[in-house]
């Protein structure tokens, strides 16, 4: 049963909307893991009691807070702007299915077969046409080497287009309007024992991004982490409509908190600040129309900041309450619905990791034009 828990200032009302004991993450939000038409969103939750796929993703309609399970996976589910929800499953001695749900429908169909034993690295992102999945693999730790690997849905292939020894935690993203592009995380230094144990997440050259053509494999490099920006904290999104992306740098040298770790980088672009001094940035989603983004600052009660990517405006909405620790679901992940109209995060204020609510007032969203 939701919770209201308070009405703020600023008009906005906080809800929680899940109490009980199952761990719970609104999954690691750049984008809005909701339906097209904002009725509803889906969060993730680990069920103990079941043997096989035991994440369980559960819609959680806005304003009802009524609650259904959708689907039982293994974690690691992708989203496109289109209220498209795709993850993965176990069917026990045979294969892993690759699901498609249309979160305005709950229509789902089973569109390819991984082999039972499919280990992939990080989430799964889909292409805005639908044709194309991608994802990271491990090829070796001895020597360590890992890939991006591309299925062609319409043709039915799987191949590796990309290699690299760093890409371990490469966040893979396509570019949400064209598809032409995968974003790819570059943890440069990284280091793994030849048993798989991990070192080192990133070494002194600090991380950066390129991306990937699709489906040939070219790469391009962006002008971020050094010798051009402080390393990137790993956290970026896609700005719909464009070829750039938005990320958060660790605040030092330029980017301090007096001037802002927030920038937005292209191909062969330099990287160009987006506004918000004074706050200190760490995870970052953008808005389907992409006008906005969403970003949590990870200082004191963790506030959920809303902004405009072309005026450099920004409101506070409310705080996560977070006690960020190691586990993803202790980290506020706030992502906008594509109306505009609610805050989705998490908050572990009570001990245990929660859904969060928050509505956001007409008036907020206009008051950054």
């Amino acid at each position: 049963m939701a919770i209201h828990l308070a009405e703020r200032p600023n008009g906005v009302n906080i809800y929680q909307v899940t109490t009980d004991k199952l761990d719970k993450s609104n999954i690691y939000c750049e984008l809005p893991y909701c339906s097209a038409d904002s009725s509803l969103f889906v969060y993730q939750q680990q069920n103990p009691d079941t043997e096989t796929n035991r994440t369980e993703y559960v819609a959680c309609e806005f304003g009802t807070w009524k609650t259904e399970i959708i689907g039982r996976g293994l974690g690691g589910p992708g989203m496109t702007h289109k209220g498209i929800f795709f993850y993965r499953r176990t069917v026990p001695g045979k294969c892993q299915e690759l699901v498609r749900m249309d979160l305005n429908t709950r229509e789902e169909k089973v569109i390819y077969e991984f082999p039972e034993d499919f280990q992939p690295r990080g989430l799964g992102t889909m292409s805005p046409n639908e044709r194309h999945y991608a994802y990271g693999v491990t090829i070796s730790y001895g020597p360590k080497m890992f890939g991006i690997e591309l299925i062609d849905l319409e043709q039915g292939t799987r191949e590796i287009i990309n290699t690299d020894p760093d890409i371990c935690n490469p966040h893979t993203q396509f570019e949400p309007t064209n598809g032409e592009y995968i974003m790819v995380q570059h943890n440069r230094g990284c280091e793994f024992e030849p048993d798989g144990t991990r070192l080192k997440l990133v070494g002194d050259e600090g991380a950066t991004e390129y991306l990937i053509h699709v489906p040939d494999g070219k790469v391009t490099p962006l002008q971020v982490g050094p010798p051009h920006t402080p390393g990137i904290t790993g956290h970026e999104a896609w700005i719909a409509g464009t070829n750039e992306i938005l990320m958060s740098v660790r605040a030092v040298d330029d980017y301090v908190l007096e001037k802002g770790n927030l920038i937005k980088v292209g191909p062969g672009k330099a990287p160009e600040r987006v506004g918000a001094p004074g706050y200190r940035f760490n995870h970052v989603g953008t808005s389907p129309c992409g006008k906005y983004y969403f970003c949590d600052d990870w200082r004191g009660a963790s506030k959920l900041i809303v902004g405009n990517i072309q005026t450099g405006k920004t409101v506070q909405i409310c705080e996560a309450h977070t006690s960020m620790g190691k586990s993803q679901s202790t980290h506020g992940h706030p992502y906008l619905s594509p109306d505009l109209k609610w805050l989705v995060f998490n908050s572990d204020r009570t001990v245990r990791p929660q859904i969060h609510v928050a509505s956001v007032p007409k008036e907020l969203i206009e008051s950054l034009d």
